[in-house]
């Protein structure tokens, strides 16, 4: 059969299947299976699929994915993410705007220490939420923030998806875990500064009565002290053993996982019940992470034994197209696909052709993966599908619409899409940090 035909067999069932309601694993291992019996001999090859399916997840190399969602799941369970919101707010108790300021600031924090996007949104918009709309914010100021800086924890480090990423692409793990870090500060950075320019243009969208408990001396630093600053010292700990080459990103992770532990046990605040909860959602959320894993690398080898991935780069080659024009291409149809479907099905959809392409073309791996990552970060909080809104959506009062969601997401993308241009422009923006590593 011609290549065409082939992929849209192998394309054309997964979609069927996606469409149907089966999980997105679940598709691609169903097509993969249909696909091997086509293009690799029968039930051979089938038999030789499960055998490179078994190999493709027992690599050292994914070993953090648990390990870093670990991390997140002890903080959330034990419930001393909620002690960094306290830090920050006897800090700025005075600042107009200031809870979706601290939903930024905190979030980012919590980003540092935690490997769960969804986590983070569920718990900021459960605590946070309710709490800005009685206090009479703008919705689009009590949800917006939330759900913008659950999309930037994928962009820090420790990320489980930057994990997978590099998996998927073959790409530096460490490089990537850097290379996050710069645009993902950068994005809360302009995210504070929209909000605050914001309540001033528009006053009515925030409280003029929303002032904070005044404290001083040891008292207002006290939490900053006691909470925020032995967790960000987790994110020292996995980052600065990488960046001396003292460990590797497993090592490190298993070190953040540790200090995580100790950290909540010194604060008495881990029991039997949230460290089995932790575990249990840990094991879930690993567990799909590397089931998809199976289904993406088979589908990979699959393209390629049935001459869609040389059929493909072929046809581009004809095109003639420059390494910007096909850049940009690529980057649209990222941000296209992003509104329609989840975070992982866009890496296993696209991975396969984008990456022979980045290679062929000479692409910065690094430069492509942080503009990949940041329109992976846009797809979640956009409409009609974005994950995050329906996050969002499950923990607010039902007087809240879904189209109110997606109201208050929309400024936080623009600005999303205004650093993706300064990163396309500006590559070092990505590139500066990994470089220093080596």
């Amino acid at each position: 059969m011609d290549w065409t035909t082939n992929l849209a067999l192998l394309m054309g069932t997964i979609v069927l299947l996606m469409l149907i309601g089966l999980p997105v694993a679940m598709a691609f291992l169903a097509s993969n299976v249909i696909g091997a019996f086509l293009f690799m001999g029968g039930i051979a090859g089938i038999d030789q699929l499960a055998r490179n399916s078994i190999a493709s997840v027992i690599t050292f190399s994914l070993t953090p994915i648990p390990l870093f969602v670990l991390m997140g799941e002890v903080l959330f369970q034990t419930g001393l993410a909620l002690k960094v919101i306290d830090g920050f707010d006897r800090l700025i108790y005075r600042v107009p705007a200031r809870l979706p300021i601290i939903s930024v600031v905190a979030g980012t924090a919590f980003s540092a220490v935690s490997g769960s996007t969804i986590a983070t949104t569920a718990m900021l918009g459960r605590s946070m939420t309710p709490v800005m709309l009685k206090k009479k914010y703008h919705p689009s100021l009590a949800m917006g923030p939330i759900i913008a800086i659950g999309g930037v924890d994928m962009l820090i480090p420790p990320s489980a998806l930057i994990v997978l990423f590099g998996s998927l692409a073959n790409i530096s793990i460490t490089k990537l875990l850097f290379a996050g870090i710069l645009p993902g500060v950068a994005l809360a950075c302009l995210f504070v500064l929209y909000i605050l320019l914001r309540a001033k243009i528009s006053p009515s969208m925030v409280p003029t009565d929303d002032v904070g408990t005044r404290y001083s001396g040891w008292e207002k630093y006290k939490p900053l002290v006691t909470y925020v600053l032995p967790l960000m010292s987790i994110f020292a700990v996995v980052i600065g053993t990488m960046t001396g080459g003292i460990a590797t990103p497993t090592e490190a992770a298993a070190l953040g996982a540790a200090a995580t532990i100790v950290l909540a046990l010194a604060y008495r605040a881990l029991t039997l019940s949230s460290l089995l909860a932790s575990l249990k959602g840990t094991v879930h959320v690993s567990g799909i992470i590397l089931f998809i894993i199976v289904g993406a690398t088979s589908f990979s080898q699959l393209l390629g034994m049935s001459g869609a991935t040389n059929g493909f780069l072929g046809m581009i080659s004809e095109m003639s197209l420059g390494t910007t024009t096909l850049l940009i291409m690529m980057i649209l149809v990222l941000i296209v696909l992003g509104c329609f479907v989840d975070q992982i099905s866009m890496m296993l959809l696209t991975l396969p052709f984008f990456m022979p392409l980045v290679l062929t073309a000479g692409i910065d791996q690094i430069w492509f993966g942080v503009l990949f990552l940041i329109a992976m970060q846009m797809g979640l909080m956009t409409p009609p599908f974005g994950l995050l809104l329906f996050t969002m959506k499950s923990v607010v009062p039902p007087s809240i619409s879904i189209n109110q969601v997606f109201a208050s997401a929309m400024p936080f993308v623009i600005i999303s899409v205004l650093m993706l241009v300064v990163i396309f422009l500006v590559p070092s923006v990505a590139t500066w940090l990994p470089g220093l590593i080596g």
